[in-house]
């Protein structure tokens, strides 16, 4: 089955907001064998939401629209759509019904007169019930089988919608699929995306007949291999086979698969060998304690962190030697070494990690440029130090450096 996406929002096309819908869309349905052979994105006006969808369903005769379907007069997707299909609107009782019992059961007073026009459903759609919000789905065709169906632009109502109702039904109308499109993710970091593809040598250009795309950010270097036309059970096969390939090539830059998170396998790493962890931060001002934390659990190994932004906090509370501040200033492999160290013995830990850096955009000199950064671990062997020198602005440079000292840890303690 092929399918055409058409997300629909002024705030999309202007860059306000991040279309997250139609990534989360194409997963969901590549994983059913469905693909996605077009996507488009239009503004709240009737007219171009109809040209869209009508040349969508030329192609296709399948589309998936989300946005446009709330209760203020930008909301054009319903009445464009029945347009197109000559239906009319009429008020559906049920769905009235439906919106006010949500309203009373959230306890936010009586349902405003302008979500009315959220029961309004073309002549002969199917209503798809929105359990995450009050705007229902909608399915509508024609006598030539032609379907387009409307979902909430709200991620969160779309993605439960999708989960609970349309993935359901397409999957009864592909039946008994053969085929599937999969995909595998292989995660790296530390080592930048030519220097990765040279590594891998003939590898990047894919594996046992599936293409390999490279997907640098942040965090490192994604490796993605997709399979096309086997049946899920081969692709799962196939794309194991090929990711051992190259977890084994790539050597130790690859820490994960997935959606896997470092600051997670790190901590996992350390609980099971009995370590704990404590933070030295300057540059990047708690932002490699709010990852650790955001991990549920995170407590049985993270004691806390300290925050030494000024060259005076890093002598009272990490006990940074004033000589070496001077000598070799706070950007240096000597003062991450002392701040880790500091770290370590002030909240108690087998493990200290410390970030010092220039994230910009001013600050730098010709010997310490922008994205500068030294990072350091101690308490497993000697303490030690890894300078850095990051590119890109100033939160990307520190987000950077808190994957380059999870990554350090995650070396220092595997190795033991």
């Amino acid at each position: 089955m092929q399918i055409e996406l058409i997300t629909i929002g002024d705030e999309l096309l202007l860059g306000f907001t991040v279309d997250t819908n139609a990534a989360f869309i194409a997963r969901a349905l590549a994983e059913l064998g469905v693909e996605i052979v077009h996507r488009s994105t239009v503004g709240d006006e009737a007219p171009r939401i109809a040209a869209a969808v009508a040349e969508a369903i030329e192609r296709t005769g399948a589309v998936i629209t989300t946005g446009g379907l709330g209760p203020t007069a930008d909301d054009m997707t319903r009445p464009a759509i029945a347009t197109l299909f000559g239906r009319e609107l009429v008020r559906d009782e049920r769905v009235v019904a439906q919106i006010e019992s949500r309203f009373r059961r959230l306890g936010t007073g009586a349902m405003p007169q302008s979500n009315i026009v959220q029961a309004m459903v073309p002549a002969g759609a199917r209503v798809l019930e929105n359990l995450h919000g009050t705007a229902p789905g909608l399915w509508i065709d024609d006598a030539q089988g032609r379907w387009v169906v409307m979902l909430p632009g709200v991620p969160r109502e779309m993605r439960g919608m999708m989960t609970d109702t349309i993935l359901p039904m397409l999957r009864e109308l592909i039946g008994d699929a053969t085929t599937a499109v999969v995909s595998r993710t292989i995660r790296t970091t530390g080592i930048g995306e030519s220097a990765l593809a040279e590594r891998l040598g003939d590898l990047a250009r894919g594996l046992n007949g599936m293409p390999l795309a490279f997907l640098p950010g942040w965090e490192g270097v994604d490796l993605r291999l997709t399979s096309r036309g086997m049946s899920p059970a081969d692709a799962a096969v196939e794309l194991e086979s090929a990711a051992q390939t190259l977890r084994d090539v790539a050597g130790p830059v690859v820490y994960g698969e997935q959606a896997d998170d470092l600051a997670s396998l790190v901590l996992a790493m350390c609980r099971e060998r009995g370590k704990s962890i404590a933070t030295a931060e300057s540059c990047t001002g708690g932002m490699l304690g709010a990852r650790i934390t955001r991990i549920p659990g995170s407590s049985d190994v993270y004691r806390g962190g300290i925050i030494a932004y000024a060259n005076e906090v890093k002598i009272a509370q990490l006990h940074v030697g004033e000589a070496t501040l001077a000598e070799h200033g706070a950007v240096s492999e000597q003062v991450s070494c002392e701040m880790a160290d500091g770290a370590r013995r002030a909240l108690g830990t087998s493990i200290g990690i410390a970030i010092t850096g220039i994230a910009g955009p001013g600050g730098g000199s010709a010997e310490k440029p922008v994205g500068t950064v030294w990072l350091a671990v101690s308490g497993i062997g000697e303490t030690r130090g890894l300078g850095r020198v990051y590119v890109g602005d100033r939160e990307e440079i520190r987000l950077r450096a808190t994957q380059a000292s999870l990554d350090l840890v995650r070396r220092s303690v595997g190795a033991l």
